[in-house]
C-alpha cells in the first residue's frame, strides 16, 4: 500500500532539493553569494540523486532518455558558474518524475485474489474412506467430495450427487447453475446444499483459474513495457541535441575561438533540454487522476489515463456491471382460482430457510409469509413442504412440469426470466419469473456513450437469450454472450485491433479481459479485488454515468497534455536558434524555460476541473440485502 504523500520516501530527495533552493535564493537576494551557492549545490546534488545515476546506467546500457539531457544540461549550467540554474532545473525534473512514478507505481496483489478462490485443502476419496489433502496435490481423475458450501478446488466432472453450484466467479452466470452427473464444474466454484463427488479433470496447480492468473500476468508485463509519453518524443531529440552541441563546440575549435563556442554549445544544450516537456506529461496526469478520484474514479497510473481518452469502444460486462445483481421477482402467471399473492405467500413459505439467491427474491416478494413445515431440498432442484396443510414444491422447469402455462413460460424465459415453478398439491398453480434488472442509467449511459462516437458492446458469460433480451432494453446491438474468461480476453483483443477498447467488470472472470484491454475499467463498490487490481480505472461508486464523464475528463485532459507538449517543443525550437547565435546567454534561457514551465503547469492544472456533464454526486447506499447477492457477482 503506498503511504501518504507526506510519508512517501520517493518524495524526500524532490523535498530536500525544494527547501535548499529556496534557502539558496534568499542568500542570494540578501548579498552572501557563497552561502547561495553552497545551498544550490547542496539542492542540486539531492534533486540529481534522483534521476543522473539511473540515466547513467541507461547510458551504459545504450538507452537514452530525458534523464540524460537533464543531466548534462545541470552538468553544462554549473560548467558555466549557473549553480542556481542547475539546481532548479534539477528540482523541477526530480519532482515530475516522483509524482509520475507515484501515480503509476502500484503493486497488483489482487492476482492472489484469484487463487484465494481456491480452497487451502480438500477431501478426496480414496480405497480407505475420505482423506484431506492440500489442494496443490490434486491429481487428474482424483475424486473430490464437496460438502454443502463448499468451494471446488480444481476442475472436474459431478460423478454423483446434484446440486446448485455458484459459478459466478468464474462463469458470469449471476444465478447458480443445477448441476449432476456428467455436469461440469470449474475451480472456485461454491457449491450449495448438496454433497457432490467430482472427478478432477486437472492437477490442483494446472486449472481454470490459474490459467486466468497467467493471462493476467502477460496482459500486466506486455502495458509494462510501453514508455512514457515524454521518452517517446525526447528519445530522437536527445541524440540530436548532444550531436548538435558537439558541433558546435568543435565548430569553435576549427575556427580558433573554442571557449565561445562551447560556451555557446553549453547554453545549446540547456536551451534544447525538455524541461517544460519533462513535466508537460505529468502535471497534467496528476492534476487530472487527483479530480477523477473525487468524482469516484480512480485511475491507477498516467499510462492508464492517457489510454482512457483514446477510447472508441466499450466492451459491458451484464451481471454486476449492466445489471444491479439484485435477482428480484419481476412476473408472476397463475392458473385459474390462485391469486398472485396466494402463489408467491406459499413459494416464500417453503423458500424461508433456503440460502439460494433465488429464494432472497422471491422472499422480497411476499414478506411475512407463514413458515412451511416438513420443508426438504431436492439437492439440485428444488424445495418441498406444506404450507396450512398443503403440499407445495417449488423449483425450476426442469424437474416440475410447467405445462399447464407452457407459453407464458416460455414467452417469461425469452425476456431473460429464471422460470420457477409453483405446484400445490401435486398440480401447476403458478410461474414465478426472476430476473437480475438493468441499472436504471443502463440505457441512458448507452446512449450518452454513442454521442461521444464510442461504440458499445456486451460481453457477458451469461446465456444468450438473457443476454440479449437485456441488450435490446439497454440499446445495445453487438452482444457476445456465453464468453468464458479466456473468450472474453480472446474477444478483446480481436475488438482492440479495430478500435482502442475499454472493458468494464466487476467479477473475477473478467480479469483476464480488463487486463488485456486497452484500459480496464473496475465497478469498485461490487467488484471483487481481482477485478479492480486487474484493471487500470476502478470506481468507487457504481452509477454507469461516471463512464461517460470519465471519458470525457480523459480525452480534455489528452487534449491539455498535447498542447503542453506543443508548446515545450515550440520553445525549444524558438530558444534552439537565439542559443547558437548567440542571441540569448544562459539567464536569458533559463528564464524563458522557468515561464514555459509556469504555463505548463497553469496549463495542467486545469485538468482538473470538472468535467461536464457532471456525475450524480448524491452517493447510492447498498442495503445489506443487496450486498449478501453482491457476493455473487460476476
Amino acid at each position: 500500500m503506498r503511504p501518504v504523500w507526506w510519508r512517501d520516501r520517493a518524495l524526500l530527495p524532490s523535498a530536500i532539493a525544494g527547501v535548499f533552493l529556496l534557502g539558496g535564493y534568499a542568500f542570494e537576494w540578501s548579498g552572501l553569494p557563497l552561502a547561495a551557492v553552497a545551498l544550490h549545490a547542496i539542492a542540486l546534488l539531492a534533486g540529481a540523486y534522483t534521476f543522473a545515476p539511473g540515466a547513467i546506467r541507461r547510458l551504459l546500457r545504450g538507452r537514452l532518455g530525458v534523464g540524460l539531457l537533464m543531466t548534462i544540461a545541470a552538468v553544462g549550467a554549473v560548467l558555466l558558474g549557473h549553480v542556481g540554474e542547475a539546481a532548479a532545473l534539477a528540482f523541477l525534473f526530480s519532482l515530475a518524475e516522483a509524482l509520475e512514478d507515484r501515480a503509476m507505481d502500484r503493486a497488483k496483489e489482487g492476482l492472489r485474489a484469484l487463487l484465494a478462490l481456491v480452497p487451502a485443502t480438500t477431501r478426496v476419496s480414496r480405497l480407505a474412506g475420505e482423506v484431506t489433502i492440500p489442494a496443490a496435490e490434486i491429481r487428474e481423475l482424483d475424486i473430490l467430495v464437496i460438502g454443502a458450501g463448499e468451494r471446488v478446488a480444481t476442475d472436474g466432472i459431478v460423478v454423483e450427487g446434484r446440486s446448485g453450484v455458484d459459478t459466478s466467479a468464474v462463469t458470469g452466470e449471476s444465478i447458480p447453475v443445477e448441476v449432476g452427473p456428467g455436469d461440469v464444474v470449474p475451480a472456485g466454484a461454491v457449491n450449495g446444499a448438496g454433497t457432490l463427488r467430482i472427478e478432477a479433470t486437472a492437477d490442483g496447480r494446472d486449472n481454470s483459474l490459474t490459467q486466468i492468473v497467467a493471462l493476467v500476468e502477460q496482459a500486466h508485463a506486455r502495458k509494462g513495457e510501453r514508455a512514457r509519453l515524454a521518452d517517446r518524443i525526447a528519445r530522437p531529440l536527445v541524440p540530436a541535441v548532444l550531436i548538435i552541441a558537439g558541433l558546435v563546440a568543435l565548430f569553435g575549435v576549427v575556427i580558433g575561438d573554442p571557449w565561445t563556442w562551447v560556451e555557446r554549445a553549453l547554453v545549446v544544450l540547456v536551451a534544447a533540454s525538455p524541461c517544460a516537456l519533462a513535466i508537460a506529461v505529468p502535471v497534467t496526469v496528476i492534476s487530472a487522476i487527483g479530480s477523477a478520484s473525487k468524482f469516484g474514479v480512480v485511475i491507477k497510473s498516467g499510462e492508464a489515463f492517457e489510454r482512457l481518452g483514446t477510447v472508441g469502444r466499450v466492451a459491458l460486462d451484464k451481471t454486476g456491471t449492466l445489471t444491479r445483481n439484485e435477482p428480484s421477482v419481476v412476473d408472476v402467471r397463475t392458473v385459474p382460482g390462485v391469486t398472485r399473492d396466494e402463489l408467491l405467500s406459499a413459494a416464500s413459505a417453503v423458500e424461508a430457510t433456503s440460502t439460494h439467491p433465488l429464494a432472497a427474491a422471491i422472499l422480497a416478494a411476499a414478506p411475512g409469509a407463514p413458515l412451511a413445515a416438513e420443508v426438504m431440498e431436492e439437492a439440485g432442484h428444488g424445495l418441498t413442504g406444506r404450507v396450512d396443510g398443503v403440499a407445495v414444491r417449488v423449483g425450476s422447469t426442469r424437474w416440475l412440469d410447467s405445462r399447464a402455462l407452457g407459453e407464458a413460460a416460455e414467452e417469461m424465459a425469452a425476456t431473460g426470466m429464471t422460470v420457477v415453478v409453483v405446484e400445490l398439491n401435486g398440480q401447476t398453480a403458478g410461474l414465478i419469473g426472476v430476473r437480475d434488472e438493468l441499472r436504471p442509467e443502463a440505457a441512458e449511459t448507452v446512449r450518452m456513450l454513442r454521442e461521444q462516437d464510442i461504440d458499445v458492446v456486451m460481453l457477458t458469460g451469461d446465456n444468450a437469450r438473457t443476454a440479449q433480451a437485456l441488450a435490446a432494453q439497454a440499446g445495445i446491438a453487438d452482444v457476445r454472450a456465453e464468453q468464458l474468461p479466456a473468450d472474453k480476453a480472446a474477444v478483446i483483443d480481436q475488438l482492440m485491433k479495430e478500435r482502442p477498447t475499454a472493458m468494464v467488470g466487476d467479477g473475477i472472470n473478467d480479469a483476464p479481459a480488463l487486463a488485456t484491454a486497452t484500459v480496464g475499467i473496475a465497478m469498485g463498490v461490487t467488484g471483487s479485488a481481482a477485478a479492480i487490481e486487474s484493471a487500470d480505472v476502478a470506481f468507487t461508486g457504481h452509477d454507469l454515468r461516471l463512464l461517460p464523464v470519465a471519458f470525457a475528463h480523459a480525452r480534455r485532459g489528452r487534449r491539455i497534455m498535447t498542447w503542453n507538449i506543443g508548446l515545450a517543443l515550440a520553445i525549444i525550437a524558438v530558444l534552439f536558434p537565439l542559443a547558437l547565435f548567440g542571441v540569448l546567454g544562459l539567464a536569458g534561457v533559463v528564464l524563458v524555460h522557468e515561464i514555459a514551465e509556469v504555463v505548463v503547469i497553469l496549463n495542467g492544472v486545469r485538468a482538473a476541473r470538472r468535467p461536464r456533464p457532471a456525475p450524480i454526486t448524491e452517493p447510492v447506499s447498498l442495503p445489506a440485502a443487496a450486498a449478501t447477492v453482491g457476493s455473487h457477482a460476476s
